[in-house]
């Protein structure tokens, strides 16, 4: 059955990391495609698992699910977009324009920001063509400071192109974005229009998912996308009056759930319970949201029986305190806390951070998440820590007062406008995040530097930024000189400067994210050096039905990393308090 009533022809999932959106948007298009309607599934997620969850390879083409009539699902490939972009950019050159020239242009469109702008494109060309053969399109957005972004770029590069007769230097010429100035017209309008689009805030019954889906709903009203509803996932009812855990978890959901923002109660609300199964295959899938605890021809929770839960699978795994204590003695050195959304990187890099001021080191901490939790989680000062943020808005202006001062120092006034007007491109943010990292990796030559990053989509794609730019530098200086060059990506690469933490959840989704993620980062020659497993309801013990229901795939979770995934684990086990303050981070180091 579906999600909504009566669905508009667009509609965008959205919300916090791991609040989950892909189960929710991928089992609302398969009950329309049920209903005999024709659905395409889109994922703007780089780091998108809908491979997995529908047992489809995929595509920047559309592909048909088997098992769904009527329902396919594309997945929007940042680089096959790019490829695509540059192709029709040097088309546009035509026929007169000489090889040195096109070389140029080919030189223009290998950063990063081409790669965001072909993402947008393909984004784009879906709502401009108002869905053409789909009765729905449903977007599964990637997590929220990276979705606003993307929303917000319609509006952005509409006002950036009107009037703008030359382009941007990053994306080559002028007629390479003049030719796609209707297209973000248009797909501006589709998403303003609430008769075409609806906007899904999804949320879990949890204070800091809730505020989010809050805050979203603001800006996003802001940009002109005035149809939301809200759907909290994951609402649970404890079954086992006798088990303090189960007692523990419903309480922190209804007290979540009476302080509901006021912007989030006015909008229209589905709640979605917690279920036993996990999401992956059409089954389960179509269970989510249908009455009833399994997917047909799955067994049901066994009942409640007094047995002693097995915990066999925990044996081995260290806790937080005993990673620090490893980290701590080197001295120095970046840490990178990656991982999916909501995984709970950021109170994991949180308390690294701290475990490392106890140990006698001064620490900087930061973050390169839009959405940027970290004050928040820490919640007070601590001698020794020094704390900071990545911000988008704030690393963009300094980058164009940078360039403006050099670059733009000897020019005419006449000249300074237009390297002005250039720099006002979209495309200027991506560029100024990736200078502001570079800092960042260059400061833990000397101290320790503790990073919490964007989740793992966002986190790619500076990942690419980094890539490119180390090509742009070795190409530049061939020969002798190179090599004395050092570049963020080479200290990313040494694993005596740089150490990658992973973190996951223990169910199937993030830990096959994770490990997607550790394979991305192999490739580039970048090897993780621990993972945690967060909020194991596994090592905080329960009795509850449900809850144990879910406990054998938590096993099998850690067992799977146990046989070679990870290199070496943490576990944290499920808290009934979020450990928010620099008392309960401490805490969370010896749990």
């Amino acid at each position: 059955m579906s999600l909504l009533s009566h669905p508009t022809r667009f509609l965008f999932f959205t919300g916090k990391g791991g609040v989950g959106k892909t189960s929710l948007s991928t089992a609302t298009a398969i009950g329309l495609a049920d209903a005999g309607k024709r659905v395409l599934l889109v994922s703007t997620d780089a780091a998108s698992n809908l491979d997995e969850m529908l047992g489809v390879a995929l595509s920047n083409q559309p592909v048909a699910v088997p098992g769904a009539p009527g329902l396919s699902v594309l997945n929007i490939d940042p680089d096959a977009a790019a490829q695509a972009y540059r192709q029709r950019v040097i088309a546009q050159m035509g026929t007169q324009a000489s090889e040195v020239e096109r070389e140029q242009v080919r030189e223009q469109l290998s950063g990063a920001c081409t790669t965001e702008i072909a993402s947008f494109d393909e984004f784009a060309s879906l709502l401009a063509d108002a869905g053409a053969g789909w009765d729905h399109v449903v977007f599964d957005t990637a997590p929220t400071g990276h979705t606003l972004r993307l929303l917000s770029l319609p509006q952005a590069w509409s006002g950036f192109l009107q009037g703008n007769d030359r382009g941007a230097s990053c994306l080559g010429p002028h007629s390479g974005l003049k030719m796609q100035e209707s297209r973000f017209n248009a797909a501006l309008q589709a998403l303003s229009n609430p008769e075409l689009t609806t906007v899904v805030l999804v949320a879990r019954a949890e204070r800091g998912a809730l505020a989010e889906a809050a805050r979203t709903s603001q800006e996003l009203q802001g940009l002109g996308l005035c149809s939301q509803q809200l759907v909290v996932n994951g609402v649970f009812h404890a079954q086992d009056p006798a088990d303090a855990v189960a007692r523990a978890f419903e309480q922190v959901g209804q007290d979540a759930l009476a302080d509901m923002p006021a912007t989030l109660r006015a909008l229209p609300q589905h709640r979605v319970p917690l279920r036993a199964f996990d999401t992956v295959g059409l089954p389960a899938l179509r269970a989510l949201l249908q009455e009833g605890e399994s997917p047909a021809g799955d067994a049901r929770p066994a009942p409640l029986e007094p047995l002693e839960v097995d915990t066999s699978a925990l044996q081995g795994l260290r806790h937080l305190g005993a990673l620090v204590d490893e980290l701590s003695a080197a001295g120095k050195g970046l840490i990178m806390v990656m991982g999916k959304g909501g995984v709970g990187k950021t109170t994991v890099a949180a308390a690294l951070a701290v475990g490392l001021v106890q140990r006698g080191h001064a620490v900087h901490l930061s973050t390169t998440d839009p959405a940027a939790h970290l004050a928040m989680t820490l919640e007070g000062e601590l001698p020794g820590l020094s704390v900071g943020r990545i911000d988008p808005k704030v690393e963009t202006q300094r980058y164009i007062d940078k360039v403006m001062a050099t670059k733009g120092r000897d020019l005419s006034e006449a000249e300074r406008a237009l390297m002005l007007e250039d720099l006002q491109s979209p495309c200027t943010e991506e560029v100024a995040v990736f200078h502001a990292f570079s800092r960042v990796v260059s400061q833990a030559r000397s101290a320790f530097v503790v990073l919490d990053t964007a989740p793992t989509g966002h986190s790619l794609l500076l990942m690419d930024a980094t890539g490119a730019y180390h090509r742009q530098m070795t190409r530049e200086f061939e020969g002798p000189a190179a090599t004395h060059i050092v570049t963020p990506l080479m200290r990313l690469q040494d694993g005596q400067h740089t150490r990658i933490i992973l973190v996951t959840l223990p169910e199937v989704t993030p830990v096959s994210q994770a490990a997607a993620l550790q394979d991305d980062l192999r490739r580039a020659g970048i090897e993780p050096h621990a993972w945690v497993v967060n909020k194991s309801i596994l090592a905080a013990g329960t009795r509850d039905p449900l809850l144990r229901a879910r406990l054998e795939g938590e096993r099998r979770q850690i067992e799977r990393m146990a046989a070679g995934l990870a290199r070496g684990t943490c576990v944290i086990p499920w808290m009934p308090e979020p450990p928010v303050g620099i008392e309960a981070l401490q805490r969370l180091l010896d749990s």
